[in-house]
């Protein structure tokens, strides 16, 4: 049987490589997600262990309010200078340095624009002179307040060099500031920057009052040891020094803690990969489970003739899986080889958007290695199954009759799907519902799988009818009627090759759905209820929002024209001890005729220094009333505030949940407005004072002034954005399925080699022939988005009903992007019959006859 397999096999190698490249292309996903991130994670503990290779020991204030990777900005609270006096006292302490390092420090480049940056940091630092990590290139360090000196991959950023009069905005001052470049610094190993952070250095008074607020004070102190003295013993020397307010760590310590954080953000990146090869895997298991069902058909003689000379069933299984074990095998190894050139591929793109990251070597995990060789060998095994238990149940018999796959009853395979989709759309509500616990997420994924799975199954029995009436159209000729009988005389075959072009139409559908109404909801609110003709803000490209200075808002106040201005701050902060979403508003006054707010209770005319209001979901959720107190403690705060709630305020018409005075803005992440929002008096053309707006912010490039419909257009490209990420990713599922197409077409004109050289025989010509394949693949790939767009839509449109209490009120269906997939599923169709279409063009018509 292993001999009589393995010819087989060989004699099949065409067939078998096409539904290959599916598990390929899945396992490559899922091995270059753990190339990626263990590349990316050796390069994170290389450059924090170079960083913080000259600290033994590392003192800083512990945070006001703790932020995790990816929530935002952590801000190390500063201290007073004596605390350095204090380290270097304690014994086994040889040096101690005050440090000022913060981010919040945007050079303003040659061409007048700030140089971004999208991840890393843009540091602002004290400098303390050359270290074994610090190395000067060119010129000096900073001795005045207006003088800078930046890291080289700045410089080279910026297109600046020393001497330049440069322009930079603060943490602490986001209104241009000159500065002369004085120096230019890199790193040990000739680096021009760690981990892509620009930095730029001024002198410590500078970047004290620029960078942290606060003259006087540090908020990190770098120690070095006295010979033959442990770092961990001056660590808890230093700790019992200083009590329970800081955070004493060894240069070890705070290494790997800087490297976790990160390591913690990749998840992220690891999971997304993960979803997209579980997608493309999905695929591929339907158009391996169709060509194994097709080749069993196909040789179904051949496995009854095998029963007849003594062969068992257990024998037939073994054969059929024996064959997808090797299909599996070889996927996995060509797999996992695109998979390590994908995941170094994507840690150079990533290294190169983080500004120059420098990569360790690329490497292969033992979890790629399992995970690539347990999930294709195991995808393809079970996708061959239930092919090979039917070889199994093929009898002797059937080796004396002639080749032939009747149609089975669909009643078993109609219920299977019933149950199967009831059980999708269950799971579905659960966690659309918020009924699923912590298991959210994953009730939801489940629910998504189980409904693709479950309408797969339902197709055949709407294969039939749905083909005849989309082969119509092409009824028009002979070649066209036959292919219109040729796509509809196998309802399964059909329904599973549909299937897999299906899933990558219907996810792309559904989240084309999602993410149209959440732009219409949020376009169709802010016109409903925000009356600002003028927005003052700046598009965010890294972790900091765009701020700029406060006394832009009264400015604005006072021009001609204005009727209000609100002044926006934004940042978490813990109230009554839980960690919450908080904004300040500049005026609340001038909030209530923006919004048109009229209080449920209390007062909405002003705001005291101790006073906050809330909406009435804010109120709910707080247990809070007009009178009652809560305490809030912020980023930049001394200490904890208490406030007296003030108004409960319509949620329609309130800007956020807690809403504070503006003296509580300072004490923010970002100290400044980040948005301003101006309401002009009836008459007033935005003409008119859009320039003298201009002119308020014209030292901040970061920020501009754009009308309302421009900025909610800005502030909604980012959905365009990922939505065409994501249909990128899922290109690859519609590839796998076209691969489906092209491999069921080609193993069906294999099986109908006979009756292609009888309709050759009696005048069927070459063109006729390939016009006839051309039409079969056309209305099995319009059919398969037909299915897509139907369940997408679906599916969309219950995410968007369960979204409906987040502010997703509107439901757009994207109807001319539907009509570009079915196209484009017409497109696919006429691709994937190009090779098969030919093979049955040339084929030899007294061969064919004779073909048995």
């Amino acid at each position: 049987m292993f001999r009589a397999t393995m010819k087989s096999l060989l004699a099949r190698k065409v067939r078998l490589v096409l539904s290959g490249l599916a598990v390929v292309l899945g396992v490559m996903f899922v091995s270059g997600a753990f190339v990626l991130t263990d590349t990316l994670g050796r390069s994170f503990d290389a450059i924090f262990s170079d960083a913080y290779a000259g600290v033994d020991v590392n003192v800083a204030a512990k945070p006001k309010l703790e932020v995790g990777e990816g929530e935002g900005e952590q801000v190390s609270a500063p201290f007073p200078a004596d605390v350095v006096d204090r380290v270097r006292a304690v014994p086994g302490v040889a040096s101690a340095t005050g440090l000022v390092n913060a981010d919040g420090a945007r050079l303003i480049g040659s061409n007048g624009k700030v140089v971004t940056s999208f991840g890393p940091p843009q540091l602002g630092t004290n400098w303390t002179g050359e270290s074994d990590l610090v190395r000067l290139r060119e010129g000096r360090g900073p001795q005045a307040d207006d003088e800078i000196a930046v890291n080289a991959a700045l410089a080279k950023a910026a297109k600046v060099k020393v001497g330049d009069r440069v322009g930079a905005l603060t943490a602490f001052e986001s209104k241009r500031r000159e500065f002369t470049l004085v120096g230019v610094f890199g790193y040990s190993n000739g680096r021009d920057t760690i981990g892509g952070a620009n930095e730029v250095a001024f002198t410590t008074p500078a970047a004290q009052r620029l960078m942290l607020g606060k003259p006087g004070t540090f908020n990190n102190v770098t120690v070095r040891v006295a010979d033959g003295v442990r770092a961990e013993t001056v660590r808890d020397d230093v700790a019992r020094a200083l009590g329970t307010g800081y955070n004493v760590k060894t240069g070890a310590e705070l290494s790997a803690a800087s490297s976790a954080d990160l390591k913690e953000d990749l998840s992220f990146f690891n999971k997304v990969l993960l979803g997209f090869a579980a997608v493309a895997l999905l695929v591929g298991t339907f158009l391996i489970l169709n060509t194994f069902s097709i080749i069993v058909a196909q040789r179904t003689r051949e496995l009854a003739l095998m029963r007849a000379i003594g062969a068992s069933g257990r024998q037939i299984i073994g054969s059929v899986v024996l064959e997808a074990l090797a299909v599996g095998l070889i996927a996995s190894v060509l797999g996992l080889g695109a998979g390590v050139g994908v995941g170094a591929l994507l840690a150079w793109a990533f290294g190169r958007f983080a500004g120059g990251l420098e990569l360790a070597g690329i490497g292969v995990p033992p979890v790629a290695v399992v995970s690539a060789f347990a999930v294709g060998m195991l995808i393809t095994v079970v996708a061959a199954l239930l092919p090979a238990l039917r070889a199994a149940r093929i009898p002797p018999i059937a080796a004396m009759q002639d080749v032939a796959t009747p149609d089975r009853p669909l009643t078993k395979v109609t219920v299977s799907g019933a149950v199967v989709t009831a059980l999708g759309g269950g799971l579905l509500a659960v966690g659309l519902t918020g009924n699923a616990g912590g298991a959210t997420l994953t009730v939801i994924l489940a629910g998504v799988l189980f409904t693709f799975i479950g309408v797969a199954l339902l197709t055949p029995l709407i294969s039939r009818p749905v083909v005849s009436l989309l082969g119509a159209l092409f009824a028009w000729s002979v070649p066209g009627r036959l292919g219109r009988l040729n796509s509809g005389r196998n309802p399964r075959r059909t329904a599973i090759t549909a299937a897999a072009l299906m899933v990558g139409i219907a996810l792309v559908t559904g989240v084309t759905v999602i993410l149209d109404s959440a732009k219409s909801s949020i376009s169709a609110s802010a016109e409903r209820t925000v009356d600002a003709q003028l927005v003052i803000s700046g598009e965010q490209t890294g972790p900091r929002p765009p701020t700029f200075d406060a006394s832009v808002v009264d400015r604005a106040a006072a021009l001609p024209g204005v009727d209000a201005v609100l002044g926006v701050y934004n940042d978490n902060a813990i109230v009554d001890g839980d960690r919450t979403y908080v904004v300040a508003l500049t005026d609340l006054a001038a909030m209530a005729r923006i919004y048109g707010t009229v209080p449920q209770s209390g007062t909405a005319a002003t705001l005291k220094p101790d006073q906050v209001a809330l909406s009435v979901s804010g109120a709910k959720e707080l247990g809070k009333s007009v009178g009652d107190r809560l305490t809030a403690q912020f980023a930049r705060g001394e200490g904890s505030h208490t406030y007296t709630v003030a108004a409960v305020l319509p949620d329609e018409r309130s800007i956020g949940s807690i809403i504070l005075p503006r003296q509580a803005g300072p004490e923010f992440t970002n100290p400044e407005p980040f948005t301003a929002l101006v309401r002009l008096t009836p008459g007033t053309p935005v003409s008119q004072v859009q320039p003298q707006l201009d002119a308020l912010v014209a030292d901040n490039p970061e920020v501009s002034v754009a009308d309302r419909a421009s900025y909610i257009e800005q502030q909604t490209s980012g959905f365009d954005t990922l939505l065409t990420m994501i249909q990128i990713l899922l290109a690859l599922a519609i590839v796998i399925a076209v691969l489906g197409i092209i491999n069921t077409l080609a193993l069906s004109v294999l099986e109908r080699t006979r009756e292609l050289g009888l309709l050759r025989a009696i005048g069927l010509r070459r063109a006729q022939t390939m016009r006839m394949i051309t039409v079969e693949a056309v209305v099995i790939s319009v059919f398969g988005a037909l299915l897509g767009v139907a369940v997408g839509t679906g599916l969309g449109a219950a995410v968007v009903r369960a979204l409906k209490d987040e502010g997703i009120t509107d439901l757009v269906l994207p109807w001319s992007q539907m009509g570009i997939f079915l196209g484009l599923a017409a497109l696919i169709g006429v691709v994937a019959a190009a090779l098969p279409a030919v093979r049955a063009a040339r084929i030899n018509v007294l061969g064919a006859i004779a073909h048995d």
